[in-house]
Parts: C-alpha cells; sequence; structure tokens
C-alpha cells in the first residue's frame, strides 16, 4: 500500500489555516468597527466556520485528474471491490 504523499497530507492543515485567515480578519473587521471584542469573536468563529466548509466543499468539487483516477482504481482492486 502506497502511502499519501507530503502534499495530500498537509492538505487539511491548509485548508484549517486559510480558513483561520479568513476568521481572523473577518474578527479584526469587526472589532475595529464596532469596538466589542465579543462580537468580533463571534464574527470570526462565523467567518471561520462558514469559509471551511466553502473551502471544503469547492475541494469536492475538483475533478480527478488522471492519475488519482488510477489510484483510486487500484485501492478498488486491493480491497477487492
Amino acid at each position: 500500500m502506497v502511502s499519501p504523499d507530503k502534499r495530500d497530507r498537509t492538505r487539511p492543515a491548509e485548508m484549517l489555516g486559510l480558513s483561520a485567515i479568513f476568521g481572523v480578519f473577518a474578527g479584526l473587521v469587526v472589532w475595529m468597527s464596532t469596538r466589542d471584542w465579543m462580537l468580533g469573536l463571534i464574527f470570526a468563529g462565523v467567518a471561520f466556520i462558514v469559509s471551511l466548509v466553502v473551502i471544503a466543499m469547492l475541494t469536492l468539487a475538483v475533478r480527478p485528474d488522471k492519475n488519482e483516477l488510477i489510484d483510486l482504481d487500484e485501492q478498488d482492486r486491493e480491497a477487492g471491490h
């Protein structure tokens, strides 16, 4: 069985990091506008969750390339499907 390469292993961390950046940005904008830190934290959390879901859905919408299809076929054969 082939272990995933570094890019596949770090992809979830990239999604979380990008979502965290969006969340912090939204929280800072709201906090600087209102000077209410609780409202800034709420908006940061909402922006983090929404951006994480949107990024994950966009990732799922990408069609696999030829190499990924071959890898999926090999995994299915090994599992006996």
